[in-house]
């Protein structure tokens, strides 16, 4: 008896159970994320040289960086290097110009939404429909605005102008430089608005309401209120959606590819983002080049990193007591 009572009972440990589980999670970002991150590193520094198959798979260094950020005295280098840029401006351009449409719309509503004392009816249902743009594949979006859109007579805008007697000849909604930039920027935006309002939303909603109790009782107004308490407490929020539109954006595909008429290689100059930048240099035109466009999705991968984190820097309490080191 008293062996059975001194006995140690050992503990069941049911942690390396969950490593199991979340194993599945890091084998398939190691397969699909980390091992192509890698390759793509390596293959920026290897590349052909002009449109030869000679040197296809050559060490050349840095030169496709060089190539890209700085040009060359060939014209092959020179070429990429304005054809880059561009890219990268065109980014910026269609980022920026959603971007600021999209948030303050989605503020609005947000704020709309969120406050009791408006009694709008069907919210849920207004709430849904504007989610909804954001669950459709983005090809199939390309493809209703192109066919609204589409510069030839056919297009359901120019029938229906020249139908009516508007005006005589189709007008060129695709081909035109601002005018596409501007079809991109109201698709990008209208497809995003919704999840950007829920995010915000969610934010507002977590605001203890005694707070706004408090501001009404000192006379606090509606601007003073957004403003002074609900911007500064939806502050991480907010700064997380600039972060995931920033990185969306830099990223944008699928949109500007496909807003075009024509062939692969009719894709209008002013709707080359950087990731059909990339696409293209390995797709279309002369050789593959696979250095080049390795060496491109690198540049935006670090683009992107150092903007991520220079937004992240706004996430910081600047009214928190900070830390004292102490001297050892």
């Amino acid at each position: 008896m008293a062996n059975a009572t001194t006995k140690q009972h050992k503990m069941v440990s049911y942690s390396k159970y969950g490593y199991i589980f979340i194993a599945p999670f890091f084998i398939i970002y190691a397969l699909f994320m980390f091992y192509p991150l890698i390759n793509t590193i390596r293959l920026s520094f290897f590349g052909n040289q002009g449109f030869s198959t000679k040197g296809l798979n050559k060490f050349v260094g840095f030169e496709n960086y060089a190539n890209l950020l700085f040009g060359g005295d060939t014209l092959f280098a020179q070429s990429n290097h304005d054809t880059f840029m561009t890219s990268i401006g065109n980014t910026f351009i269609l980022w920026v110009g959603n971007f600021v449409v999209q948030i303050v719309l989605s503020l609005l509503l947000a704020v709309w939404f969120s406050d009791v004392r408006i009694k709008t009816p069907g919210n849920g249902f207004f709430k849904v429909v504007m989610y909804m743009p954001n669950i459709i594949t983005a090809a199939s979006i390309a493809a209703i605005f192109l066919m609204i859109f589409s510069d030839s007579s056919y297009g359901a805008l120019n029938s229906f102008l020249v139908g009516a007697g508007i005006i005589n000849e189709p007008i060129m909604f695709v081909s035109n430089a601002w005018s596409a930039r501007l079809i991109v920027m109201m698709i990008q935006t209208w497809m995003w608005f919704g999840n950007t309002m829920l995010l915000l939303m969610s934010g507002i909603f977590g605001i203890d309401p005694s707070i706004y109790e408090a501001a009404a009782i000192d006379g606090s107004s509606g601007p003073s209120t957004f403003f002074r308490i609900t911007m500064p407490i939806l502050k991480p929020i907010f700064i997380y959606v600039v972060i995931t539109s920033l990185i969306g954006g830099l990223q944008m595909f699928d949109i500007p590819y496909m807003l075009h008429t024509g062939g692969a290689t009719n894709i209008n100059p002013a709707l080359r983002t950087v990731a059909v930048y990339v696409y293209e240099r390995f797709t279309t035109g002369g050789v593959k080049n696979y250095g080049l466009s390795a060496a491109a999705s690198v540049i935006l991968f670090i683009i992107t990193l150092v903007l991520g984190m220079i937004v992240n820097k706004f996430n910081t309490d600047s009214t928190a007591p900070k830390k004292k080191h102490k001297k050892g």
